[in-house]
C-alpha cells in the first residue's frame, strides 16, 4: 500500500517485437528495465532528490507479456527509511483490442537518495499537495 500523500507514478508503454524473445514474448530483463524507471520516478517524486537503485527484491513474473500488448507500470513508495525507500512496482498487460488486463509482473525495489558524490543522504519526504485535479 503507497504511503498516504505519495501518489502512484504510472506510465504505459507498447511491446514491440525488438523487446521480446524467440517465443514472442517481453524479455525479462525489458521488464526488469521498465519496472527499475518506473520505481526510480516514484522514488525520485518522494524524495526530490537524486536516488539510484540498491536492490531488486523478489520479482515475481506471474504472465508473459505478449507483442502488440501495452503494459502499465504503476509504481508505489511504500516505506520511507533515513536514506532508502521500497517502492512496489507492478507491471498490467492490456490487449489494445479487447481492453482485457492482467498483472504480469509485480516486485520490490529498493531505492537510495544520493549526493553528488553518491553517497547516501537522508530522505526528507513531503507529501506531495493533492490538486483539485488529482482529487
Amino acid at each position: 500500500m503507497a504511503l498516504p500523500g505519495f501518489p502512484e507514478s504510472r506510465f504505459v508503454e507498447m511491446i514491440f517485437p525488438e523487446q521480446a524473445n524467440h517465443y514472442g514474448t517481453l524479455f525479462g530483463g525489458t521488464a526488469l528495465n521498465l519496472m527499475g524507471k518506473a520505481a526510480f520516478v516514484a522514488a525520485t517524486r518522494a524524495a526530490r532528490h537524486a536516488v539510484v537503485m540498491a536492490a531488486s527484491e523478489r520479482i515475481d513474473f506471474r504472465v508473459p507479456v505478449k507483442v502488440g500488448q501495452m503494459v502499465e507500470l504503476v509504481a508505489r513508495v511504500e516505506r520511507i527509511g533515513r536514506s532508502s525507500m521500497t517502492v512496489a512496482v507492478e507491471m498490467h498487460a492490456e490487449s489494445p483490442v479487447s481492453g482485457e488486463r492482467c498483472l504480469a509482473i509485480q516486485g520490490c525495489f529498493a531505492m537510495v537518495a544520493v549526493d553528488a558524490d553518491g553517497r547516501p543522504v537522508p530522505v526528507v519526504a513531503a507529501p506531495i499537495p493533492l490538486t483539485n485535479k488529482d482529487a
